[in-house]
C-alpha cells in the first residue's frame, strides 16, 4: 500500500481458473445429487437397490481437467414369495406351450381346406325393390286447370257527367225569360213613378228626385236578385240531374263488377277443391307404394340377415381352433413389485464464477472508493502545488485528526498525521485539512522553513515527497 487511501488497482479473475472451479462444484453437485436421490426401496413383493459399480473418465475441454464419474447399476429382487409364483407361472407357461404345440398340428387339415359358402342362404336381391315398382314417388298432381286471373267484361265508371256551358245556358235561358217578361213592367213603372214626380212639382235633379230613384234602383236590385237566383235554381236542379244519372250508372256498374267477382271467386274455390282432392289422391298412391317398398326392404335385410348369420358360425367354427392355441401360448404374467416414487431431492449448484466475479467487483469497487478519496484529500491538503503553506502548529486551534498517509523521506517511509483545523487569527474560523509542520520535519527537515520563527512547509517539496510514496 503507498498510503491509506490508495492500494494497488486488484486484479481481474483468470476465465481459465474461474471456469475450472465452477465445473468442479457443478459436478461435485451432480455426484453428491445422484447419492442423495438413488434410494434403495423394499416391498413386499420385493426390493429395488442402487449400487456404484464403477467410475469413468471425463475431460473438461475447456480446461482439460479430468474427473471421475461414478456408475450406478439398478438390481431389482422378487420377495421369496413372488418367485415362488414366478417359477410356478413359467413351468405352467412351458406346459400351455407343449399343448399349444400338440394342438397346432391339427390347423394344418384345417387351414389347408377351403371354407365351403355353398349352403350359405342366399343374399337379399337389390332388383327385388326396383323389380316392383317401388323405386320412385310420384312428385305430380293431375291437372284441374288454372285459376281464374281475370272478370269478364263491363262497362267502366263513369267519372264525368254533364256539360258546365249546358248548365250555364240552362240558367242564362231562365235568366232572359224572366228579364223579358219582367222588363215591360219595369219600364212602365219607372215611367209612371218619373209622371208622378212631376205632377207633384219635384224636379229632375233634386233631392226628392233622387230619394225616389234611390228607393225604385233598390227595389229593380232586388228583381234582378231574384231572377239571378232563380237561374241559379234552375242550374243547380239540371247539375243534380246529371249526378244523379251518372251515379245511377256507377252503381249498375259496380253491382254487374260483384255479380263477375263472385263468379269468378266461386270458380277458383272449385278449382281449388278440385286440386286438394287431386293431392290427397297422389299422396295415398305414394303412401301405399311406401309402404310397400318397406316390406319389400324388410325380406331384403331379413335375407342378409341369415346370410350374414351362416357365414359368422361358419367363420367362428374356423376361428375357435385358432383361439384356443392362441390363448394357450399367451399364459398367466407375473407381476412386478409395484415400488413407490422416492422424493427427488436437489443440491443447488454453487455459483463459484458468480462468486469470484462478485469479489472483484467488490474489490474495484473499494480500490475506486480509496482513489476517490485518496485524491479528494489530497486536493483539499495542496491545492495548487507550488510555494509555501504556513502550517505551524502553535498557529492553529480546533484541531481533530481525521487520518493519515504515507510518505518517503531520507529515512524511509514514515506516517504523516492530517488533520482538521483552523487559524487562530482567522476570526471566520474556516476549516482547513492538512498535515502539522512539526510532523513534516519528522519525515523529511528540507520540506519545512522557518521564517520569522514560523515554520512553513513547502508544498513543492511535500509532494515530491508524496508522489514517490
Amino acid at each position: 500500500m503507498g498510503s491509506c487511501c490508495q492500494g494497488d488497482t486488484p486484479q481481474p479473475p483468470d476465465p481459465l481458473k474461474t471456469a475450472q472451479a465452477s465445473t468442479s462444484t457443478n459436478v461435485s453437485t451432480a455426484v453428491a445429487n445422484a447419492f442423495l436421490n438413488n434410494v434403495n426401496q423394499v416391498t413386499p413383493q420385493g426390493s429395488l437397490n442402487y449400487d456404484q459399480t464403477g467410475t469413468y473418465s471425463w475431460t473438461d475441454p475447456t480446461t482439460g481437467t479430468a474427473y471421475n464419474i461414478p456408475r450406478f447399476t439398478t438390481t431389482q429382487s422378487l420377495s421369496p414369495a413372488g418367485q415362488a409364483i414366478q417359477g410356478q407361472n413359467e413351468q405352467a407357461q412351458y406346459n400351455l406351450a407343449n399343448m399349444a404345440a400338440n394342438q397346432s398340428g391339427s390347423l394344418r387339415d384345417l387351414m389347408g381346406t377351403a371354407m365351403d359358402t355353398s349352403g350359405a342362404p342366399g343374399a337379399g336381391q337389390a332388383n327385388w325393390l326396383w323389380d316392383q315398382g317401388f323405386g320412385m314417388a310420384n312428385p305430380n298432381i293431375a291437372d284441374v286447370g288454372g285459376q281464374q286471373r281475370s272478370l269478364g267484361p263491363y262497362a267502366n265508371q263513369q267519372t264525368t257527367f254533364g256539360d258546365e256551358q249546358d248548365y250555364n245556358k240552362a240558367r242564362q235561358h231562365v235568366e232572359e225569360a224572366l228579364y223579358q217578361r219582367m222588363d215591360p213592367q219595369l219600364q212602365r213603372d219607372r215611367a209612371a213613378m218619373e209622371a208622378r214626380l212631376a205632377d207633384q212639382g219635384v224636379q229632375v235633379g233634386s233631392q226628392a228626385y233622387q230619394a225616389a230613384m234611390d228607393q225604385f234602383n233598390r227595389q229593380l236590385t232586388d228583381t234582378r236578385l231574384g231572377i239571378t237566383q232563380a237561374g241559379a235554381a234552375e242550374q243547380q236542379q239540371a247539375y243534380a240531374q246529371a249526378l244523379g244519372r251518372g251515379q245511377f250508372a256507377n252503381q249498375a256498374q259496380m253491382e254487374q263488377f260483384q255479380k263477375q267477382l263472385q263468379s269468378g271467386t266461386f270458380a277458383n274455390q272449385a278449382q281449388q277443391q278440385e286440386y286438394q282432392q287431386a293431392a290427397l289422391r297422389t299422396q295415398a298412391a305414394n303412401a301405399a307404394s311406401a309402404q310397400n317398398l318397406a316390406r319389400q326392404q324388410a325380406a331384403f335385410s331379413a335375407a342378409n340377415a341369415q346370410r350374414n348369420q351362416w357365414m359368422g358360425e361358419q367363420y367362428q367354427q374356423r376361428n375357435q381352433p385358432i383361439n384356443e392355441i392362441t390363448s394357450l401360448l399367451s399364459g398367466s404374467q407375473v407381476s412386478g413389485p409395484n415400488f413407490v416414487p422416492t422424493q427427488s431431492n436437489q443440491i443447488a449448484t454453487t455459483d463459484i464464477a458468480g462468486l469470484i466475479n462478485n469479489r472483484f467487483s467488490q474489490d474495484m469497487d473499494s480500490y475506486k472508493q480509496q482513489s476517490a478519496n485518496f485524491n479528494s484529500l489530497m486536493g483539499g491538503i495542496f491545492g495548487a502545488l507550488g510555494g509555501l503553506a504556513k502550517s505551524d502548529r502553535r498557529e492553529k486551534e480546533n484541531i481533530d485528526k481525521v487520518g493519515s498517509i504515507f510518505a518517503a523521506g531520507p529515512d524511509g517511509e514514515k506516517p504523516l498525521p492530517i488533520y482538521e483545523y483552523s487559524f487562530k487569527d482567522d476570526p471566520a474560523s474556516t476549516k482547513h485539512v492538512g498535515p502539522m509542520a512539526q510532523d513534516v520535519e519528522k519525515v523529511d527537515r528540507t520540506a519545512v522553513k522557518t521564517i520569522k520563527g514560523v515554520k512553513y512547509i513547502d508544498k513543492t517539496k511535500l509532494g515530491s515527497i508524496l508522489k514517490v510514496a
